[in-house]
């Protein structure tokens, strides 16, 4: 077994990945921190896997920087997709995404994202209605992917008449985060950015023309700025309203899918939390650490650094596995098991310190309304077929899950 875990670790590259791993990641990822925490990819890169050097360079920000035009440049040229990946929020650093994060924020306070809670429940329950008489469904389809195009819909305050192009974007655009990516998920990401531009550009002049609430539009809050007259650049707002709908629409599908099909693969843990609804809060941060919808990111160090007993000079790019990082058995007393209790549960699921995600706690509103009201719902519900795997590395969820209300 030894053995077999060194080999992994040793021959683990980042731009040649099996379908083994795409499938299953976390084998590897145990190989590698067990034995070599911090690896160096044949790029040059290094891939780090140890809980608390994630920790370091993510409250390191000074050493460790989000800035991504240097990385990205290669990978993309002059293209849409290098304008809209260098200009969004997660990939800057201050003072850029500070002004940005403060702005969006401002929609996202504990008092706005409570008030979602009522239009939330109505929206899950009605999508139930839509299963209970379906009785066979796809548990992505039909659901997953409903309930966060609906909420950043809003937030954005984009007709629904208008929300159909809006997940193909998305996944376009995600896609070609990937390590490696071919010639025509290239062209669709790049098609997909200039696209969403279009279609934002109307809908940025149509709410100049009539501005929204501000404590609840996202946009016009976007539009409008903050009260001492700071304001985003055209540019700037256009694409962070791509990350927005992007981040806060893959995520939570991502969470939704994954913690129902986990929980369907632990029936025991599945009934303990039909028994006790009142761990629902804990079960979504499980459910975040055990299959983390955000499984990797990056950072380009800027100045020499040593992590793990190694040196990595200033300009080296550098991968964080968040997967891997929330299995850490230094930081999470027996990982590889599933527990809907687990207390205390710090996972790094949604990042930490300054880049930590702005929209958590209504991905969490959102993941504990859903699974919540499902499983009071449909208790007995269960896969009827092989769920399919998004077949990518950086964001875990799947495409597809038959299920059906009961077994």
């Amino acid at each position: 077994m030894n053995g077999n875990a060194r080999g992994l670790a040793d021959s683990f590259d980042l731009e040649r990945l099996t379908p083994d791993f795409y499938a299953d990641p976390y084998p590897t990822y145990r190989a590698l921190r067990e034995n070599d925490p911090v690896k160096r990819m044949p790029n040059g890169s290094y891939f780090l896997t140890r809980y608390d050097d994630l920790v370091t360079a993510y409250k390191n920000t000074k050493t460790f920087s989000s800035d991504k035009k240097k990385e990205f440049f290669p990978k993309y040229g002059d293209s849409p997709l290098f304008e809209h990946h260098t200009t969004s929020l997660v990939f800057n650093d201050p003072p850029i995404h500070t002004r940005v994060r403060r702005l969006i924020m401002g929609a996202l306070s504990p008092r706005a994202i409570a008030a979602m809670e009522g239009d939330l429940i109505l929206l899950v329950d009605s999508l139930l209605d839509r299963l209970a008489a379906k009785k066979s469904f796809d548990l992505i389809d039909d659901f997953a992917t409903a309930i966060p195009i609906e909420i950043i819909g809003n937030l954005l305050g984009v007709p629904h008449e208008e929300r159909g192009p809006l997940r193909d974007w998305s996944l376009a655009i995600l896609g070609a985060l990937e390590p490696v990516i071919g010639e025509a998920a290239f062209a669709r990401g790049n098609t997909s950015v200039a696209d969403f531009l279009v279609y934002l550009e109307t809908l940025v002049e149509r709410r100049r023309q009539k501005p929204g609430n501000p404590d609840r539009d996202v946009l016009t809050r976007l539009i409008q700025g903050e009260a001492d007259g700071e304001k985003l650049t055209a540019k700037e707002l256009l694409h962070n309203c791509i990350f927005l709908l992007n981040a806060g629409h893959e995520t939570t599908t991502n969470l939704i899918g994954n913690g129902l099909v986990t929980l369907s693969q632990n029936p025991d843990q599945k009934e303990r939390l039909i028994g006790q609804p009142e761990l629902i809060k804990t079960a979504v941060e499980e459910m975040l650490r055990y299959e983390s919808s955000n499984q990797l990111g990056n950072r380009m160090t800027v100045e020499p650094v040593e992590l793990g007993g190694l040196a990595l000079p200033a300009g080296t790019p550098v991968t964080l596995c968040i997967g891997a990082a929330n299995r850490d058995p230094a930081q999470f007393p027996d990982p590889e098991r599933f527990d809907v209790g687990r207390t205390p549960n710090r996972h790094l699921a949604f990042a930490s310190g300054a880049h930590q995600c702005a929209g958590m706690a209504l991905a969490r509103l959102e993941g504990a309304i859903a699974i919540s009201r499902f499983l009071a719902r449909f208790p007995r519900y269960a896969l009827s077929g092989e769920p399919v795997r998004g077949g990518r590395v950086r964001f875990r969820g799947f495409l597809s899950v038959p299920c059906v209300t009961s077994s």
